[in-house]
């Protein structure tokens, strides 16, 4: 057998990448009303605050695969752990709203690199029966930032008076995130380069070495044969994953990408301190509002990281997205029939949000991280993961419009997206648990 407790070991360490996503994207939401009321921020700046780290976001992912086919996975990771922790300084010392802009959007090229790095090198490391469960790790992390940094950012604003936090206290906020991205940066000089990757540059016996600490020498052998016999079969170009076969992969990344936003997850967590409030929930407390979400969101992420190996990534697609579409047409019922008062509404978001975090929150990480060839791995990825960050600044621009439209309609938007998928899944997406990367590259081929 392989060496358990070091497989999990680089696995966390690879997954502090999505911790410091989910700390990044959040850290914002505790200090953007001291920001405004500091530099007198209007509207406009006030959203360009918020949302310009989503444009570093896309920047960083389309950069990121290119980086890391040729400079290997590791070395691009300790970049973008370096990129956190120049952006937490400086959005900590910024003097202006445009220092403040500046450092976010750093921040944000860190985390859309980590975005696809992260589960990219936990596939590459994992051995085939495991790699669901251990990229799962991947989304759990950036739930438990977003968790971490909500909690401490109340401790934050309560520790002293507004004027304090006005002047001093946000500082604290975004500044603390230089803490995990050093963190990340110093665990990351204990971890192997990705053994796929150095099969790639042709660095055999150092493949070799790392998939025998991961795997049995038996095991490790055959993976490494596998790996070898697919890199010599493959192009290596761009132009191939849009070719017969690898196509298919292509559409399917691409889809799961987009549609894993455009379901809605973001607008139900953006708004749901309005929504909650709505239906007479902690009015005076928009902290529980998202402890309670958070603790869902967290809870059914473990049920995922249990089951994604054993029932496999499209049985929990297909029940998770199913699950949302329901949820979603029930919070549509209740506000077309006026019902929004009782707990009916909460209930039916918690719903959504656990049915996500069972099925669209950790999966599209993990299947596409696993469906491309390993020589255009990164790149495929970056163009995947990219549609997705396209597809959170469309929800984060377009769900205000939708709702001044109605919020029936709104949600009934969200379910026939969610629909869609459902049925996309049931005829496209093929099983792909216990399988070697090889294998499932190898099955496209008969696409």
């Amino acid at each position: 057998m392989g060496n358990k407790k070091y497989l999990l070991k680089i696995t966390i360490i690879g997954a502090l990448g999505g911790l410091l996503f989910g700390y990044d994207t959040a850290v914002i939401s505790g200090a953007i009303g001291f920001l405004e009321t500091k530099f007198s921020l209007g509207v406009n700046q006030k959203g360009f605050a918020v949302s310009s780290a989503i444009f570093g976001c896309i920047l960083g992912v389309a950069i990121a695969g290119y980086i890391a086919d040729k400079i290997g996975r590791k070395k691009t990771l300790l970049i973008t752990a370096f990129l956190f922790a120049v952006s937490a300084i400086g959005s900590a010392i910024a003097d202006s709203y445009m220092f403040f802009v500046v450092a976010r959007i750093i921040g944000g090229v860190g985390v859309g690199a980590a975005s696809m790095l992260s589960p990219l090198y936990i596939s590459e490391i994992a051995p085939a029966e495991k790699r669901g469960t251990l990229v799962s790790l991947y989304q759990l992390a950036i739930v438990l930032g977003i968790n971490i940094v909500f909690f401490f950012n109340y401790k934050v604003a309560q520790f002293s008076t507004e004027a304090w936090n006005i002047e001093t206290g946000w500082r604290y906020m975004v500044g603390s995130e230089v803490i995990p991205a050093l963190l990340f940066f110093i665990a990351l000089f204990f971890v192997p380069e990705s053994p796929r990757w150095l099969s790639k540059e042709g660095r055999h016996d150092e493949a070799l070495s790392i998939l025998s600490r991961i795997n049995s020498e038996e095991k490790a052998k055959e993976v490494h044969q596998e790996i070898k016999a697919a890199l010599g079969q493959e192009k290596g170009t761009l132009k191939e994953l849009f070719e017969p076969g690898l196509r298919m992969a292509m559409i399917i990344g691409v889809f799961l990408a987009l549609f894993s936003q455009i379901t809605g997850i973001n607008a139900i967590m953006y708004y749901a301190p309005e929504i909650l409030k709505s239906a007479g929930f902690a009015v005076d407390s928009a902290l529980m509002q998202t402890v309670i979400i958070g603790i869902v969101n967290t809870i059914f992420t473990f049920v995922a990281i249990k089951y994604i190996d054993k029932l496999g990534r499209r049985t929990l697609l297909l029940w998770g997205v199913t699950g949302m579409a329901l949820c979603l047409f029930g919070i549509g019922l209740l506000y077309q029939l006026d019902l929004t008062s009782g707990p009916w509404l909460l209930i039916l978001i918690l719903g959504f949000v656990g049915c996500f975090a069972t099925s669209l929150g950790p999966i599209p990480w993990v299947l596409i991280s696993e469906i491309f060839p390993t020589k255009t791995r990164g790149i495929a990825m970056s163009l995947a993961i990219m549609v997705l960050w396209v597809g959170v600044v469309l929800i984060s621009q377009f769900t205000p419009v939708l709702l001044e439209m109605g919020e029936t309609m709104t949600f009934w938007i969200f379910m026939a997206n969610a629909i869609i998928l459902v049925i996309f899944t049931y005829k496209f997406i093929p099983e792909t648990k216990g399988k070697t990367l090889e294998e499932i590259e190898q099955s496209w081929k008969k696409h």
